[in-house]
């Protein structure tokens, strides 16, 4: 008897698992595009805006840009937050089986047929 033939221990019954199928935000664009949005804010209302003649232009973009900026990564994970939430109300339920791996039946090794090497 050759031992390429299957036997029943060999045949399993794939497993199946349903799955959630959905598209999530990536939380980091979003909270540095709100970083950036936050720099800008801070320029507009520096450089922009009428201001005291007894403060530099650049020391008020200084302290401005700090609590903008935090205000703008803060909206940034809000507004992640709430495509994440919309995402999870337009999910799929699926059904996915296992695939035995195609190495695993013609018993090959991924070295390309070269064998064993010495």
């Amino acid at each position: 008897m050759s031992s390429d033939q299957p036997t029943p221990e060999q045949h399993e019954v794939p497993e199946r698992r349903e799955i959630t199928v959905r598209r999530a935000p990536k939380y980091v664009p979003f909270l540095i595009l709100g970083g950036l949005v936050g720099f800008a804010a801070a320029a507009v209302i520096a450089f922009a805006l009428p201001g005291d003649a007894s403060y530099d232009r650049g020391s008020v973009y200084g302290f401005f840009m700090v609590p903008c900026a935090a205000a703008g990564v803060i909206l940034g994970a809000i507004a992640a937050l709430v495509l994440d939430r919309t995402s999870v109300r337009r999910a799929r339920r699926g059904v996915v089986e296992a695939v035995p791996d195609a190495a695993e039946e013609t018993g090959d090794d991924g070295d390309g047929g070269a064998g064993p090497r010495s």
